[in-house]
């Protein structure tokens, strides 16, 4: 998320759900998000939903994410508009996207992805089965606590299998937000959430277990490709 303007809700109303603010930024409506310091970041809407209107920054990091994908099946979590799980399957590789918001799992659906609506935390498909896990677009901040959610994923991988996440920059330090989405005219109900910048992944990886296999740096967009931290015994 990049930092915006300073804007405010012109009308106070009861806190919606994500759902309702999705659908309203999908069709273009101005939203950002709201952390509990007051500080505002836009929501980028463009990069999330994908196509013709992306950066040229924006589709090398996708590029540079699905050529980490093999063969075997990837979940991509918090998948949301469903970018790169309909690449994926438009490239013949199989991919599941998972999005607590239905909002996100209907247009993944509508693009042509297989998509779920589920808690990451709750059971998943083929757990252990998993030969690539994608965390993109800031979601290793997704509860509050990226070391609980890569141990998570952690889980979710066969053996040999990858996490693919996305982390801030190295300036920015490690900090733990309450946030809500907002409209001119809505806000959400306030979810914890967390930034990790590159230069603190590395301890947030090893208290999950994790091996740093590379960091690359595509234009301010930081991707790093975690390991389990034990032995590939040569399953599959």
């Amino acid at each position: 998320m990049t930092t915006a303007t300073p804007a405010v809700s012109r009308v106070a109303t009861a806190p919606v759900t994500i759902d309702h603010i999705y659908r309203a930024a999908v069709v273009g409506a101005p939203c950002w998000a709201r952390n509990h310091r007051g500080q505002l970041r836009q929501l980028p809407m463009t990069r999330w939903i994908g196509g013709p209107s992306m950066s040229a920054r924006d589709r090398l990091a996708d590029e540079y994410v699905l050529a980490q994908c093999s063969p075997r099946p990837t979940l991509d979590v918090g998948c949301g508009p469903g970018r790169i799980t309909a690449s994926l399957q438009d490239r013949n590789l199989p991919a599941l996207g998972v999005d607590n918001c239905a909002a996100a799992v209907e247009l993944t659906r509508l693009r042509g992805g297989a998509a779920i609506r589920r808690d990451v935390f709750a059971p998943l498909p083929a757990e252990g089965c998993w030969q690539q896990v994608l965390l993109i677009d800031g979601n290793i901040g997704v509860g509050g606590a990226p070391a609980t959610i890569l141990l998570r994923l952690a889980r979710l991988l066969a053996p040999g299998g990858i996490i693919v996440a996305e982390v801030d920059g190295p300036t920015t330090s490690p900090n733990r937000e309450m946030l809500r989405w907002e409209t001119d005219d809505h806000v959400s109900h306030w979810f914890p959430w967390a930034r990790v910048g590159a230069t603190a992944l590395g301890e947030v990886a090893n208290a999950a277990g994790l091996l740093i296999r590379s960091v690359v740096d595509i234009q301010g967009r930081i991707i790093a490709v975690l390991a389990a931290d034990r032995p590939d015994d040569g399953v599959g």
